[in-house]
């Protein structure tokens, strides 16, 4: 077996660590669709669900997913009350998020909230020149 140096031990590490560095980015970045994937939730607004199971926490039937992709310019219209618990996550693009009472904050790529059946209302709508992605995790109430 041929003996190693240092250079080539710290050449084939700093190697490693950059491709699995690149394979991590290229597994982290977010979900493209085309443009009639899902169901028309608004125009320019569509809706992708993703996945639903059972809910392992009690007060909950079941947990779903599902991306909104909103294109640039496109709303969802008035803001409306929520129907279920609901976590939201932004995966790309920003948003203009609106509540019942006209206050308003910005979502931008990353960021995470949440709302509360019932007690939240929201509307938003894309005002960038890029296509936004806001996950929505769903916590189903029983029946």
């Amino acid at each position: 077996m041929k003996d190693t140096d240092r250079r080539t031990a710290v050449a084939l590490g700093l190697g490693a660590g950059i491709a699995s560095t690149l394979s991590f980015l290229h597994s982290a970045t977010a979900q493209t669709y085309g443009p009639t994937e899902g169901k028309e939730v608004a125009p320019g607004v569509r809706e992708v669900t993703l996945t639903n199971r059972p809910s392992r926490i009690a007060a909950y039937k079941q947990v779903s997913m599902r991306d909104v992709i909103y294109q640039p310019g496109a709303s969802d219209g008035t803001p409306m009350p929520m129907k279920n618990d609901m976590v939201c996550h932004m995966t790309e693009g920003e948003l203009t998020l609106t509540d019942g009472s006209g206050k308003e904050f910005i979502a931008k790529k990353g960021d995470v909230w949440s709302c509360g059946k019932t007690v939240t209302t929201e509307g938003g709508k894309n005002n960038g020149k890029t296509v936004a992605i806001m996950r929505v995790i769903d916590f189903d109430k029983p029946v």
